[in-house]
């Protein structure tokens, strides 16, 4: 099963190169039409968080010699598929507006269809069940704890703050206390 671990790593490895290449492309979009970036300064952070993930699980499995437990790696497996597709649904669904970084195109409405019509901010839902699951695929649990634990100081300190900032400042009204009938959505 160790072998199966490290092709997971290694497929998710390639799926954040993939995120990266996008990103550079939606954020030259965004601000060739007037696109305003915020929350820079977390932004390195998060970056050595995700980077942390990946080498954390490598490292732990074996280091600590952790073993593959069925009843727990599977399951864990599949809630890391299934965090890729609602991973990609965000992407599709925001389409040039999905960044990485925190920019936002003054003047466009926010994003109301797919999994922003439940979730003000789906994707951190699948940061959060991948950032859990994926170490857990073969019992990686001190990365899953650790990075459970930063990633939530990182969004509900820094990330979705800027983000809501920033939504709250292109729309010229609060984007934090919409109404029960205002559609909820993000950039990402």
């Amino acid at each position: 099963m160790l072998t199966v671990f490290w092709v997971v790593l290694a497929l998710t490895a390639l799926e954040r190169v993939a995120e990266l290449v996008v990103s550079a492309r939606n954020a030259r979009w965004s601000f060739e039409r007037g696109g305003v970036e915020s929350g820079r300064g977390h932004f390195p952070a998060m970056v050595a968080l995700h980077t942390g993930l990946l080498v954390g699980c490598a490292v732990e499995v074996v280091v600590a010699d952790r073993p593959f437990v069925p009843w727990l790696g599977w399951p864990a497996l599949v809630l890391v598929v299934l965090s890729q597709v609602l991973r990609w649904w965000c992407i599709g669904v925001l389409g040039r507006r999905w960044n990485t970084r925190v920019i936002v195109v003054p003047g466009l409405p926010l994003v109301t269809g797919g999994p922003y019509r439940w979730l003000r901010h789906p994707n951190y839902v699948v940061v959060v069940l991948e950032g859990l699951a994926l170490p857990l695929v073969h019992g990686a649990w001190v990365t899953a704890a650790a990075f459970t634990v930063l990633n939530a100081v990182l969004l509900l300190r820094f990330r979705i703050p800027a983000e809501e900032k920033a939504l709250e400042t292109a729309a010229g009204a609060p984007a934090t206390t919409p109404s029960d009938d205002t559609p909820r959505g993000t950039i990402r």
